[in-house]
């Protein structure tokens, strides 16, 4: 997929500067894509923009939508920009901190002021725009409206413990619950039209400045949404609507019990039936918002890890072949040249790599696992990684290149890394080091962590796979961005061929 040397950063859109606690898409979003027009990296890497929420820590890889976007990046200021807030809404704003999100605080501020700008919209004649919005989304903004509605009306319980007729989708109980919460529906439908807004002015100004956009796509989606809720047939659920098997990975470099996600697994048997319909307008609708999509726990469309339901950890699942060749034969048949990048890191067999060759997807190499075990076997080695592939110093779910070189890298890895290198470098050297090396492979995509470019420690960690809470808060300060900084990103990109 990958056919000209280039370079990139991998920063969340959570991790930005703005005075609402939480980084989002509006002035910050364009100020750091000047940032990276001027330091000359051709791609932006982010995170999953789907719908998080508290009782999934807030976590982007677990939503309530594989469609809908996140309310929390939503701009206030871009929405008085368009006159749904008034600078006299802002002014109760709390001073919240730079360095972390405090989700539960950033959350109750955006849910009010996404209240008045609605309660602003809905006072005034509704726009021809929004309209054609609604009616051009309605596949999957519909169900997710009527979702969101009547999970607030049940006191946030999971839709499979509403009453049944909502449960299994009744269509005289689903007709009546339309009628009956007309108010919060629109307002769903409101908070989605504002974020496809913002976002699709956030993907022009990356079109002007040269800049493509590589977005996430978890492969599963949570229990409680309304995908599954709308598409029940599409997983392998029980007559209650309850998940027989979940999703998971066997132990592996980030947990001696594997990590068990708790997702639903794919009926592929029923979705083979439909040409594989669910995931082909997933695919489609990530292909129209980004200019390429890394699909994570890509082995996962080869073979997944699957667990029965209840079980502690992931210890007791198993390997569970899908339908890998037709699923690529009909998404290449739909999509010609989908830019997929495959995440292809832990127990990677040759089934797997099998398929990506075959459909010459781009898989990932990282440093940080480079310099452990048998270097003649280890894919990650400088030496060892392809053209068609996306290198990174490490990715979301590790260390800061400098937190790994402090805290977890073993005397054997930095003696192999130093040997590799001609030379000792300290803990204050070492990221920048590794971005020189990132950059001077041969594969295609070089991409870095913000916190690599920033120099910093473990504190700086996006996740930690496995751990419930305290993850994805990390926030880079306003005044990071310097011109010195783009300086030498740029040199780099010049010396090693990535203009």
């Amino acid at each position: 997929m990958l056919r000209r040397r280039a370079a990139g950063i991998l920063l969340h859109l959570t991790s930005l500067p703005s005075r609402y606690g939480i980084g989002d898409m509006g002035p910050e979003a364009c100020r750091f894509l000047d940032f990276l027009a001027e330091a000359h990296q051709s791609y932006w890497q982010i995170l999953p923009v789907t719908y998080s929420s508290a009782a999934a820590a807030y976590s982007p890889y677990d939503s309530f939508s594989a469609w809908a976007g996140n309310p929390l990046l939503i701009s206030p200021d871009l929405l008085c920009r368009q006159g749904l807030l008034r600078d006299a809404d802002l002014a109760d704003v709390p001073v919240f901190p730079d360095e972390a999100v405090d989700f539960r605080a950033v959350h109750a501020c955006k849910q009010a002021l996404l209240r008045t700008a609605f309660n602003r919209f809905a006072a005034e004649s509704e726009p021809a725009e929004f309209g054609r919005f609604v009616t051009a989304n309605a596949g999957w903004l519909e169900d997710f409206a009527l979702f969101m509605a009547l999970k607030h009306r049940h006191g946030k319980k999971a839709w499979c413990d509403w009453p049944v007729p909502l449960r299994d989708r009744h269509p005289e109980a689903l007709a009546a619950a339309r009628e009956e919460l007309r108010e919060p529906i629109q307002y769903e439908r409101f908070v989605q039209y504002v974020f496809y807004r913002q976002y699709a002015e956030l993907k022009a100004h990356c079109e002007q400045r040269g800049v493509a956009v590589i977005g996430d796509v978890p492969i599963y989606v949570n229990h409680d949404s309304a995908d599954v809720w709308a598409h029940p047939a599409v997983f392998k659920l029980d007559d209650r609507k309850r998940p027989t098997h979940v999703a998971g990975v066997p132990p592996d470099y980030f947990s001696r019990t594997g990590q068990l996600w708790g997702n639903p697994v794919y009926d592929w048997d029923s979705l083979a039936t439909t040409g594989f319909a669910w995931w082909m307008d997933r695919l489609r609708h990530n292909l129209r918002l980004f200019d390429c999509v890394r699909i994570d726990h890509f082995r996962g469309l080869v073979a997944y890890w699957e667990v029965p339901a209840g079980l502690p950890n992931a210890v007791e699942g198993r390997w569970v072949e899908a339908p890998s060749t037709a699923f690529f034969n009909e998404l290449l048949k739909q999509m010609p040249f989908a830019p997929i990048l495959a995440e292809d890191l832990g127990h990677i067999t040759p089934d797997v790599r099998e398929i990506i060759r075959r459909f010459d997807f781009s898989g990932m190499r990282v440093l940080q696992f480079a310099f452990g075990g048998d270097a003649v076997d280890n894919p990650h080695r400088p030496y060892r990684h392809p053209e068609n592939a996306v290198v990174y110093t490490g990715t979301h779910d590790n260390n800061t290149m400098r937190g790994w070189f402090e805290t977890n890298a073993t005397m054997d890895e930095k003696n192999a890394l130093f040997a590799y290198l001609g030379r000792e470098v300290s803990s204050q050297d070492i990221a920048w080091e590794m971005i020189r090396l990132v950059t001077a492979s041969v594969a295609h995509l070089a991409i870095v962590p913000m916190q690599d470019v920033l120099n910093l420690g473990a504190e700086a960690r996006m996740n930690h796979p496995g751990r419930r809470r305290g993850n994805w808060r990390w926030r880079m300060r306003p005044d990071s961005t310097t011109p010195a900084l783009a300086r030498r990103l740029r040199e780099l990109v010049d010396i090693y061929g990535r203009g």
